[in-house]
């Protein structure tokens, strides 16, 4: 096989993308909750095409000042809403450039709350149902994967290459010392082991597999590209 695992950035939130971009396969950009306008969604857009990669939507809660990273007491319809018309945003402007979108993935404290909140799941299910086509990126093993399968959605499981995670199979919340994992090579050695089908050493103990089809590269925070071109690399020098 030509790769182990297929890799994803999340774009359009003033990160490193010309970096990210040549790197993975997929991404999600970000079109105007927690962040992005409609300049920067045509320029990603605009770079996909260039690269050749799959392009979906990042909506977020409508949350710049917290970079969408705090969770919202909102209604359901509210998140439906959010959604959908995000998405729709970026569909108009790829629309407009001849191309379609393949997926979407929630950002930050909705993709956390959505993955395990049944009433915020539904919300985002409803917004899938509404836009018709396109898969939903949510976290590996979460209850809205099956959630959301079980609605008729295409789903596609995520991973993380420099996040840890709690024992229960949850990422361990960014404010926990060593949540975030700096260390290139161990981001890196975290990717292998969940591409490879071999278990990742959660926070407390013990040992978790993670099945998914997708890894995410963040281009947030110290030694973000760093850690990025060590997971792309490392993946693609053990590929068979």
């Amino acid at each position: 096989m030509d790769k182990l695992i297929e890799l994803n950035a999340d774009v359009g939130e003033g990160g490193p993308d010309s970096l990210l971009m040549p790197l993975v396969d997929r991404v999600s950009i970000a079109c105007g909750g927690h962040a992005g306008d409609m300049p920067s969604m045509r320029e990603a857009l605009m770079r996909v095409r260039e690269l050749g990669i799959l392009p979906g939507a990042h909506p977020g809660y409508p949350d710049p000042a917290n970079f969408g990273r705090k969770p919202i007491n909102a209604a359901p319809k509210d998140i439906t809403r959010w959604v959908a018309g995000q998405t729709r945003s970026l569909l108009d402007t790829a629309d407009s450039l001849g191309m379609m979108l393949f997926h979407v993935k929630p950002h930050g404290a909705l993709y956390n709350q959505a993955a395990v909140d049944r009433a915020t799941a539904e919300a985002v299910i409803e917004a899938m149902l509404e836009l018709k086509g396109l898969a939903l990126i949510t976290l590996a093993s979460s209850p809205l994967a099956g959630w959301a399968r079980s609605a008729g959605l295409d789903v596609l499981e995520e991973a993380f290459a420099d996040r840890r995670y709690l024992q229960n199979g949850q990422l361990a919340p960014r404010n926990l010392p060593g949540a975030v994992i700096d260390e290139p090579g161990q981001a890196a050695s975290q990717a292998l082991a969940i591409a490879s089908g071999h278990p990742v050493e959660p926070m407390g103990g013990g040992s978790l597999f993670i099945r998914a089809q997708t890894i995410c590269l963040h281009g947030d925070g110290p030694g973000a590209k760093k850690r990025a071109v060590a997971v792309a690399s490392t993946l693609r020098e053990n590929r068979n």
